[in-house]
């Protein structure tokens, strides 16, 4: 199976001449022209960076999942071929309502119209995963229901076992390989894919998501009906609203998308600093407005999260940069051990500031946070930054809102609209209300802990009072060993002399 893959990926990979790419170095010139004049009949005409997004759209959703993911990666890519491999769509034709309904039956065990009160065939969304039909519940309760599509399993472990591959290879050939990590990109990618394949997995996700913005007035995410979910179905509700890419519709609709847009970045920022755990897919079509100016947020497979070290690192390298001080920047790369300890930091502060100095005080339609992050990651090439695969989705989610953002009010001044959030946030972590908010968590705790304490001194003073005399008696010891072998070589070479002296007597 992996060697019929295989020979397809290289077919597909030929016909569109991306042999390009591996036979681009100035020492492989002339087997390059070489191959070009044998094999003329390929049409190697169209730019380079349009070929590669073609073959990745016929090798299947796996690559072109693959090619999305690594659009964000632009330490890894010139700048042509981020731009378009962000261009693929994840739109893949349906399955058919009959394969649909036997997975239905498989997860339930008996026939749909048993579980559910009626079932559209058609579906409503097809994506690489799975797919989405509207339904009822018996009770009359409108739902959305996920469907993965079968045997997703195998076709992932065959796909990014050969992206491993070229990964490794990738490592071992290119100068940069060990400092950018490819294969814990593709371990990153790989990771996520498997995540998808469990919907319970996701569908615990939009619990969690709906659970951090209950009864909030700026996002909807649809409640889970948990009674009728498995790994293969999901059963959400069904929610309604005006897809947010149709800009046009929400003005008529009455809809500020003026305040649309700074909605979406609190949104973005709230779920990044104060609950580290974030929707990291919200292209247009996850999103949807409703009718009082909500965001609704759909299709949980892939969610992003970060840790305590991860927030705080990266709200001090956002407000540092809001404030213009890109010594704190430097600073703060180097601590975080992600820069070496070696690294000059006016050298580092002079190359961040010519970067993001001249993108401040400018509406969001003068900014691309591409070409922004492209020089970023021209600096950390520079300097030997390490790359934290950790960060990707955060990357990937950062340019969806960049588009977004751009769609509804180009006119959006981003840093303005998150700064002070920003500074509220870490305000309330560093702060006062910091420690308030850390003693209040860790004050329950306290009840069961304070008593035990004089036991722990006693212990831990008592194992340090014996460690010095365990450590001397051992000593003894091996003392006394070392004295009993010299003792008995001492009689044996006494028995010997003694037994010499009487024969020679």
């Amino acid at each position: 199976m992996k060697i019929l893959r295989l020979i397809k990926i290289f077919h597909i990979s030929f016909i569109y001449g991306l042999d390009e790419f591996i036979l681009a170095h100035p020492e492989a010139s002339l087997l390059r022209k070489f191959v070009n004049r044998v094999f003329f009949f390929r049409n190697l005409s169209t730019p380079r960076a349009e070929r590669l997004r073609m073959a990745l759209e016929r090798l299947g959703p796996i690559f072109v999942k693959f090619g999305q993911a690594l659009s964000t990666r632009r330490d890894l890519l010139p700048q042509d071929l981020a731009d378009e491999l962000a261009r693929l769509q994840d739109k893949v034709p349906p399955f058919s309502s009959e394969i649909a309904l036997r997975e239905i039956e498989k997860a339930y065990g008996k026939p749909w119209n048993e579980v559910f009160g009626s079932f559209d065939p058609t579906p409503i969304a097809s994506a690489s995963i799975a797919q989405v039909h509207f339904a009822t519940l018996p009770d009359g309760k409108e739902v959305a229901v996920k469907i993965l599509r079968p045997q997703m399993k195998g076709i992932i472990a065959n796909d990014t076992a050969l992206m491993d591959i070229a990964a490794g290879i990738i490592e071992t050939l290119w100068a940069d390989g060990k400092r950018l990590k490819p294969r814990e990109v593709v371990a990153e990618f790989s990771k996520h894919l498997y995540d998808e394949l469990d919907l319970m997995r996701e569908a615990a996700s939009a619990s969690q998501l709906r659970r951090n913005f209950n009864a909030s007035p700026i996002l909807i995410v649809p409640e889970v009906y948990w009674d009728y979910c498995s790994t293969s179905v999901m059963v959400m509700q069904r929610m309604t609203g005006t897809p947010i890419s149709k800009v046009d519709l929400l003005k008529e609709l009455g809809i500020d998308v003026h305040r649309l847009a700074s909605m979406g970045v609190e949104i973005f920022f709230t779920q990044v600093f104060r609950d580290g755990f974030f929707h990291a897919d919200m292209h247009p079509g996850n999103i949807f407005v409703s009718s009082q100016g909500q965001y609704i947020a759909l299709d949980f497979g892939i969610m992003g999260t970060l840790t305590d070290e991860d927030k705080n690192y990266l709200a001090q390298n956002f407000l540092a940069f809001f404030q213009r001080d890109y010594r704190r920047v430097a600073i703060a790369h180097i601590e975080a051990g992600w820069a070496p300890k070696n690294t000059r930091v006016d050298e580092f502060e002079a190359a961040i500031r010519a970067v993001c100095e001249p993108i401040f005080d400018r509406p969001l339609k003068e900014i691309s946070f591409g070409k922004v992050l492209l020089s970023l990651f021209q600096t950390s090439r520079r300097f030997n930054v390490e790359i934290q695969p950790q960060l990707v989705l955060l990357q990937k989610t950062l340019l969806n809102i960049e588009g977004l953002g751009r769609q509804l009010d180009p006119d959006l001044d981003l840093w303005k609209t998150a700064k002070p959030f920003l500074e509220r946030w870490m305000s309330e972590q560093v702060g006062w209300r910091g420690f308030l908010n850390t003693l209040k968590t860790e004050a329950p705790n306290w009840g069961t802990t304070l008593p035990q304490i004089p036991r722990l001194i006693h212990m831990a003073l008592h194992e340090n009072r014996l460690e010095p005399l365990n450590a001397d008696l051992r000593t003894l010891i091996e003392l006394q060993k070392n004295r009993n072998r010299l003792l008995a070589l001492l009689v044996i070479f006494a028995g010997v002399l003694l037994a010499w002296l009487i024969r020679t007597r």
